[in-house]
């Protein structure tokens, strides 16, 4: 998966995560004699960027092998399973652990594109000083801010379509009998959660998170294309 159009707009933004006030007020005064530009202009370009970027992401994510294919955000078992996994493979259940790793990933493939109006909600309600704060903040700014103002809806979007996706793949079928045949072994002293959801939930919206956070760090290594003439006007000033 080429990681570098994944969410490219977002991380354009990051250029400013070093910004000193200097840098801001060069934004502000405009370049390439259009006239300097507004604080209104400088958060509606970060929108822009932000909501194209994010788009960009929950269409990839939800791309079959989207999680699965991606080492950086592909789904292992939940933690009790993996802890006995070489001994579900010892008593021959080798298979089922693949199949059920497979359908939990497609699970949140499936679900992954739910994310985009959440985000972007978000994104359409930043304000002046929401943008600034960005502009002057933490290399990983932006995933805070979005993590900060979309996790929780995020949590109670997922986990009734994180549910849906796993029952129509089977991960919940599969699973399940996964945990049951290890539960029912005599002298088994830990036992296998065979609920799914809460922790799919939380890995898929992870994933869909780290998909940012990992690209914050490229941004000043990588070409990118502004792809508005707002985005133009506000990036320039960094050139």
């Amino acid at each position: 998966m080429t990681r570098i159009h994944f969410v490219y707009p977002i991380l354009l933004l990051l250029v400013f995560a070093s910004c000193t006030t200097a840098d801001i007020n060069k934004v502000l005064q405009g370049v390439g004699g259009q006239g300097p530009l507004t604080q209104q202009e400088v958060a509606q370009g970060l929108k822009e960027a932000l909501i194209q970027g994010i788009s960009k992401g929950a269409d990839q994510a939800s791309k079959q092998d989207g999680f699965f294919g991606n080492e950086l955000i592909r789904i292992l078992l939940p933690e009790d399973a993996r802890r006995v996994e070489n001994t579900l493979r010892q008593i021959g259940l080798g298979s089922e652990v693949d199949r059920a790793l497979l359908a939990i990933n497609r699970g949140a493939e499936r679900a992954a594109q739910e994310a985009k109006p959440i985000f972007i909600n978000a994104i359409r309600q930043m304000t002046i000083q929401d943008a600034f704060n960005i502009l002057k903040g933490e290399q990983d700014a932006a995933t805070q801010f979005l993590r900060r103002t979309t996790e929780r809806q995020l949590i109670e979007l997922f986990q009734p379509r994180i549910q849906e996706s796993l029952n129509e793949v089977g991960a919940t079928r599969f699973y399940g009998d996964i945990a049951n045949t290890y539960n029912n072994l005599p002298l088994t002293n830990r036992k296998i959660d065979p609920d799914l959801n809460a922790y799919v939930t939380e890995r898929a919206i992870d994933g869909l998170f780290k998909l940012v956070a990992s690209e914050e760090q490229n941004i000043r290594q990588n070409p990118l294309e502004r792809t508005t003439a707002l985005m133009r006007r506000v990036f320039a000033a960094q050139d």
